[in-house]
């Protein structure tokens, strides 16, 4: 069920179709999603790039960082004619939705000439320093320091998890600048070039396979960054982590339902007339997908309908929890289901990864192993819970 919004929505959602039908490439709807930045074909560097000219890769930023200032609900519906498309604007989704916006909203003009507009623009690729071995769920027990030292500041220490580190060529690193004030209050933000002496990124597989690299082991020795990129004020990382652009963040949970939505389409269409179509369990567990994933957009939009009056959308974590397990959920389906054929990789098919880029020749088995990271990444499953039932649900800690 798709909702009708005001006439300007509308116009704006009309405008941005007309747009995506005069400029978006043949056949790039369902480009796989490659495993390094140095496997993005030149149509998608290309595409973000105009996006930006022309000002619909970002719509909610001011114009001269490729917006058009666009309101709420037009942000929205910009996402749905992405999402239904299965058309990602960006290969370097956390240089864009994380690091361009950070540094745009808490940097100085020089920090966004020389970085934000570059990453925008698909000319530099960006990736987020921040869990460590013994600082995950916790960041703010993060231990990475950064001292001091004339025009410079000095690095030591490591990061992991980072994605895309070995292809980036900047990090935006959060480090410990004041080990001596309580653990939230002594952090900073600091942009390292990737080719800085010192540095050493070590990729390592994961489920995916040997040539799946995403993840990076990221070292951290005596690392020289200059002092004037540091974002924001000293000690004031804390809130460059938890703050930047909430609103598109928000925007967020489209991508899940659609995501959603089109792992239930491509299941659907692998079952076929087949006799899976006819079984009452089958259809029973598809039926209760089905729901959940009607549920999730209706709650969407109750959410937009908060934010819009000026107020906290608390359901973000029910969005984030419900979109990536639902999505996991569906290839568990599809496992039972299909059994060996759930191995086979067929043409055709696709799968609206969260994070805005389709695997379409992906197994339902590659499907499943992949869809754990939705679970984990941006804050766990068992977080999320946590979070629900203390702040929507009012219940103690303990």
């Amino acid at each position: 069920m798709r909702l009708k919004f005001d006439e300007a929505t509308e116009a704006f959602r009309a405008e941005f179709v007309a747009w995506l039908d005069a400029n978006l490439p043949s056949g790039s709807t369902t480009s796989e999603r490659p495993t390094s930045s140095a496997g993005i074909p030149s149509w998608s560097r290309a595409f973000q790039r105009k996006m930006f000219d022309d000002g619909w890769l970002v719509p909610g930023y001011p114009t001269e960082f490729g917006g058009r200032n666009a309101r709420l609900s037009e942000q929205m519906v910009y996402f749905e004619e992405l999402a239904e498309r299965h058309v990602s604007r960006s290969l370097n989704p956390q240089g864009l939705g994380i690091i361009a916006s950070s540094i745009i909203e808490f940097g100085d003009d020089g920090q966004r000439r020389d970085y934000a507009i570059p990453i925008l623009r698909a000319e530099i690729t960006a990736a987020l320093g921040m869990s460590e071995p013994g600082a995950g769920s916790d960041l703010a027990g993060l231990t990475t320091r950064a001292v001091p030292d004339g025009d410079n500041f000095v690095v030591n220490g490591q990061k992991v998890w980072t994605s895309g580190a070995h292809d980036a060529d900047v990090l935006l690193a959060f480090v410990r600048t004041d080990p001596d004030v309580p653990k939230h209050r002594g952090i900073s933000a600091l942009i390292i070039d990737t080719d800085t002496p010192g540095l050493e990124c070590r990729p390592f597989p994961d489920l995916m396979g040997p040539d799946h690299l995403d993840f990076n082991e990221v070292f951290f020795d005596d690392v020289f960054v200059p002092r004037r990129n540091l974002v924001g004020e000293l000690n004031d990382g804390w809130r460059i982590c938890t703050g930047a652009l909430a609103h598109e963040r928000a925007m967020l949970w489209v991508l899940w339902s659609e995501g959603f939505d089109t792992s239930l389409d491509d299941l659907v269409r692998c079952v076929g007339d087949t006799p899976l179509a006819q079984d009452d369990v089958f259809l029973d567990r598809l039926g209760s997908l089905l729901m959940d994933a009607e549920s999730l957009r209706l709650l969407g939009y109750r959410g937009l309908a908060r934010l819009q009056r000026g107020l906290v959308a608390a359901e973000q974590s029910l969005l984030k929890l419900m979109g990536s397990e639902g999505q996991r959920d569906v290839a568990l389906l599809a496992l039972d289901a299909l059994g060996a054929d759930a191995l086979d990789q067929r043409e055709g098919t696709s799968v609206f990864q969260p994070w805005g880029a389709n695997r379409g020749d992906s197994s339902w088995f590659d499907r499943f192993l992949n869809s754990f990271a939705g679970t984990i990444s941006g804050g766990t499953s068992e977080i999320q819970r946590n979070i629900i039932a203390e702040r929507i649900l009012g219940l103690p800690r303990n």
